[in-house]
């Protein structure tokens, strides 16, 4: 499935090699409970597909009738959310299940939507563009795409949902900033930032109503992780570099990105409890964390040791 690498283990964590759909890269996005990973791999044809990945078996979950495909989110159902170009040459929003990829249509224009995560109760969030042709956070339900709107600007985009329908993700504002957002009952909240040079977005949100994503700050260039909870925005620092972001978390408070490196690399971290761990790599330089389950498990990208990319599994 895949070339061998060896894996640089840092503390308590090795990262495992997930392979690919018989191409030359893969990455993984989003873990369940189940363990279930899913994400994007080349085949070997060279086209890109969304695969599903489980219990050492990665099985390719096709297209919408074009050549691409990416899978982003899953619940503990085993329902798949993300990207496909369509017959038309197009790209739509997806929902996977039980072997059938259904399109979930757009906000009203032709060509563009895009689902980033789904809740339990199978609601999807994302973006798509607008009969008016910009690009505006949605949330899918029964057959229903909501537009969310937006921070006065005009553009939104939602990344993250959890069982309670709170929406996150990132907007322009009335001032032509862009700023982490929080969507509930038809109400979206500017989260603020970190400072700096006003830039924001959010990552994803936990059932606990905790957001991480990355924000410019006060004192220095580079946007760095945080964790927002209760109206307060911390920062989570980096592993010695300039810049991290955060882009999972679980209901245990672990918060899973990646970061700069004082030498100047990017890897995969876990923070918790105030402490950021390096997840290290395949064997290359480079990596990056996306998702964390219930148990801890880690899922993203590194390099390994042959310049390749593959989606990437990290467990104690």
């Amino acid at each position: 499935m895949g070339a061998s690498a060896t894996p640089e283990v840092v503390g308590a964590f090795a990262p495992v090699d997930l392979g690919h759909l018989g191409g030359d890269y893969s990455w993984a996005h989003g873990i369940n409970n189940r363990g279930q990973v899913v994400g994007g791999s080349e085949t070997a044809d060279g086209a890109t597909h969304a695969f599903l990945w489980e219990e050492g078996v990665m099985t390719d979950l096709g297209h919408l009738g074009g050549d691409y495909s990416w899978a982003h989110g899953i619940n503990n159902r085993g329902q798949v959310v993300g990207g496909s170009e369509t017959a038309d040459g197009t790209t739509h929003a997806f929902l996977w299940e039980d072997g059938t990829m259904t399109d979930l249509g757009t906000l009203g224009g032709r060509f563009y939507s895009w689902a980033m995560a789904i809740s339990e109760g199978g609601q999807v969030a994302g973006a798509g563009n607008t009969a008016g042709g910009w690009i505006d956070a949605f949330l899918w339900e029964h057959g229903v795409m909501q537009d969310l709107g937006h921070l006065g600007g005009h553009y939104s985009w939602a990344f993250g949902i959890n069982e309670r329908g709170q929406v996150v993700g990132e907007s322009e504002t009335a001032d032509e900033a862009t700023h982490a957002f929080l969507w509930e009952d038809g109400t979206m909240t500017d989260l603020g930032g970190l400072g700096g040079y006003d830039y924001s977005a959010a990552s994803t949100i936990s059932n606990r109503g905790e957001v991480v994503g990355g924000s410019t700050t006060a004192v220095g260039p580079g946007v760095h992780a945080f964790l927002w909870e209760h109206g307060v925005m911390q920062d989570l620092g980096t592993l010695g570099g300039t810049e991290s972001w955060a882009l999972g978390i679980n209901e245990r408070g672990q918060v899973v990105g990646e970061s700069d490196t004082a030498g100047g690399a990017t890897h995969a971290f876990l923070w918790e409890e105030g402490v950021m761990t390096d997840l290290g790599t395949l064997g290359g330089t480079e990596s990056g964390a996306y998702g964390v389950n219930q148990r801890g498990h880690v899922v993203g990208f590194s390099y390994t040791t042959g310049g390749k990319v593959h989606a990437t599994l990290w467990t104690r």
